[in-house]
């Protein structure tokens, strides 16, 4: 299995979706892309988070990210899902694709495989793993979590929140910790106390610590 990790290009692997067949390179565009896999249809905690993430489907459209799922069944067995996953949480319609994967080789592509977790045939399954992908095709985040663990999409809309402000202000900026949209974010050691004078108008604040070394900056952004 190949270690797909933050830097690394997305595989382009072609597969059936519930959109038809999509190819992944050209589902990217020139957009961000939040590709997540499912250990399998039909199982409690990933119809919660798909319902959770269509839910969260708009926020993510205005920031002009994609959603792209995977589960490791075919397209008809998706369909059928979706059934449940719209019904258990009424009013919400899950309008992005999920891509099907029944032999499990695109998993294993992506670096999805959960290492522990198998079926009854002693195959292994899918991990819950989340790459947050670029315009570039690169993975830019990623979340791993075990199947036994369902993901916070507070969590993953506040991480490309945070990747956003970081493209916007190309690289010089980064979001501290439990940043939120609003608050803060410091000004990378690379940018000097001039360069930092002239990128940001407003100013910034130098924190008061003990070393004396003035490295951690903070401005508007």
């Amino acid at each position: 299995m190949p270690g797909l990790t933050i830097g690394d290009t997305i595989p382009n692997l072609e597969l059936d979706s519930t959109h038809g067949k999509i190819r992944i390179h050209d589902f990217v565009g020139d957009a961000y892309v939040i590709i997540f896999s499912h250990p399998a249809d039909f199982t409690p905690v990933c119809t919660t988070e798909m319902a959770a993430m269509a839910g969260y489907a708009k926020e993510f459209e205005k920031r002009g990210v994609k959603l792209l799922g995977i589960s490791c069944d075919d397209v008809a067995s998706h369909k059928e899902w979706i059934k449940d996953i719209e019904a258990y949480k009424p009013g919400t319609k899950l309008t992005y694709p999920i891509l099907a994967d029944p032999d499990r080789s695109a998993i294993k592509q992506l670096n999805m495989v959960d290492p522990d977790e198998k079926d009854a045939k002693g195959v292994n399954l899918p991990s819950r793993t989340l790459h947050i992908v670029g315009p570039d095709k690169k993975v830019k985040l990623s979340f791993l979590y075990p199947a036994c663990t369902g993901r916070n999409m507070d969590e993953v809309l506040r991480a490309v929140d945070s990747l956003l402000t970081a493209a916007k202000h190309k690289g010089k900026v980064a979001t501290p910790a439990n940043w939120k949209p609003g608050e803060r974010a410091v000004i990378g050691p690379s940018v000097s106390d001039e360069e930092a004078r002239k990128l940001f108008p407003d100013g910034f604040e130098t924190a008061d610590l003990p070393s004396k070394k003035g490295y951690l900056r903070f401005t508007k952004v």
